[in-house]
């Protein structure tokens, strides 16, 4: 199963809006073959490991990290291959909580009289799709907001420098989920303050720049900012309903999108626009931003994910900002709760990592 894992991660922001599967076959303790699902449309994780293992697969087990589909998608149903193949077991971490399929593969196959074990390493099977469990039961995204900060929790002097809190290794890090994400958002006032190119860099191998979300509620974006220089075609602005077209047909000529929203005082309506990208398929976002975009995503409810770079730094005065700003809360009755609380050393940095939903 660990195998299955390691296999299911290499496709880590290649899927979507699919799940990561990996299929690992086994027989008289031996591996006989294996198969992962590299990106959608393509071949299943068990469709290619039966394939692969031919004969060989006839009274062997398989072992997968999520349910085989039991219904016809872009691919016909893995549970029909798993039967004909001749695989007498398989061992599954967890049930797939999509409900076109919830339950019904297993079923299937103990029907046709193959055992099933389900349960196997399912907090590692679980966090490893926790993108795609959240798209496939609210069809809203999943959320990170990461925010990088010095030791007394300034992400920013009152100067406003910012490059770089955080070490080389945190940054890194950070590409490589920016690789794995379909998307990146951000607000107006870090665009205009740090002018960002929000694509992947600092990582090795094979690279995929995910779409640029900008919060830009009166579409303030200089049409020379990194973010229009660098894959137009994949930024999308977010202005308020009434933003005049003037405006945003400059940003559209360049190929850029525009997604008008309803919003207040100014300010868009987060929870909402999280129902529109997940209709366009946006399955995984994670915010960088600064502390006024950061609290509006928190009180909106939208984040499930904190990371937090903490570095050995301390920058000290009341003007430099926090990781996150608004009006705040009066009451300590009224606080985020967060809950899984995580720690890992990152380079010279401590990344901080908790869960909201």
């Amino acid at each position: 199963m660990e195998k299955a894992l390691e296999l299911a991660y290499k496709a880590a922001g290649r899927t979507t809006p699919d799940p990561m599967v990996g299929a690992v076959i086994v027989k008289n303790g031996r591996i006989v073959s294996a198969g992962y699902h590299k990106e959608a449309g393509t071949p299943h994780a068990e469709a290619l490991a039966i394939k692969r293992a031919g004969k060989k697969a006839q009274g062997s087990t398989l072992y997968l990290n999520l349910e085989p589909c039991s219904h016809y998608g872009n691919n016909p149903p893995c549970v029909d291959a798993i039967i004909g193949s001749g695989i007498k077991k398989v061992v599954s971490s967890m049930v797939d909580p999509n409900p076109l399929v919830k339950g019904r593969g297993f079923n299937k196959l103990r029907k046709a009289g193959i055992k099933v074990e389900v349960g196997l390493l399912e907090d590692k099977a679980r966090a490893l799709n926790e993108f795609f469990f959240k798209y496939i039961t609210t069809k809203e995204p999943f959320v990170i907001l990461k925010s990088a900060m010095s030791l007394d929790g300034k992400i920013a002097t009152k100067t406003g420098e910012s490059r770089w809190i955080s070490g080389n290794t945190s940054r890194k890090l950070v590409h490589k989920i920016r690789n794995e994400v379909d998307a990146i958002m951000t607000g107006i006032g870090t665009v205009l303050a740090d002018n960002p190119t929000l694509n992947v860099r600092m990582i090795k191998g094979k690279k995929r720049n995910p779409l640029k979300v900008i919060i830009d509620p009166f579409c303030r974006t200089p049409l020379n900012s990194n973010v229009l220089k660098n894959e137009p075609k994949k930024s999308i602005f977010v202005v308020l309903e009434n933003t005049g077209l003037a405006k945003t047909s400059k940003i559209e000529k360049l190929g850029a999108e525009v997604i008008r929203m309803k919003g207040k005082k100014g300010m868009i309506d987060l929870k909402a626009l999280m129902g529109v990208l997940g209709g366009m398929g946006v399955m995984s976002i994670m915010i960088e931003t600064g502390s006024g975009l950061a609290a509006s995503a928190l009180m909106s409810g939208i984040v499930d994910k904190l990371m937090l770079f903490v570095a050995p730094k301390v920058i000290g005065g009341k003007d430099a900002p926090s990781p996150v700003g608004g009006e705040g809360i009066a009451k300590l009755s009224k606080v985020l709760h967060s809950k899984d609380l995580k720690c890992s050393k990152v380079g010279e940095d401590v990344l901080i990592e908790a869960c909201l939903s």
